[in-house]
């Protein structure tokens, strides 16, 4: 089992927000998932991101790996691996 670091959506149609979630990497993108570990604004200027470090930090400790969105959207909110 594929642990992933990855976001699923919520919001209304054309109006977003997401969840940053840790998932098994055959469910499907809204499915189920693990734990959630921050959610991320795109509408907000500028974009909110709010991340719990520690539940971040524990998950990839046991190997969940972030999608590359996930992995840019760490990035700018300046939290390392």
């Amino acid at each position: 089992m594929a642990v992933r670091i990855r976001l699923t959506r919520l919001g209304r149609k054309k109006k977003p927000f997401y969840r940053i979630v840790v998932a098994d990497s055959q469910c499907p993108r809204d499915g189920k998932f693990l734990d959630i570990v921050g959610t991320y604004d795109p509408l907000q200027d500028p974009a909110t991101i709010t991340i719990d470090n520690e539940k971040l930090q524990n998950w990839v400790g046991k190997g969940a790996l972030p999608t590359t969105t996930v992995k840019s959207l760490l990035k700018k909110a300046a939290i390392t691996e």
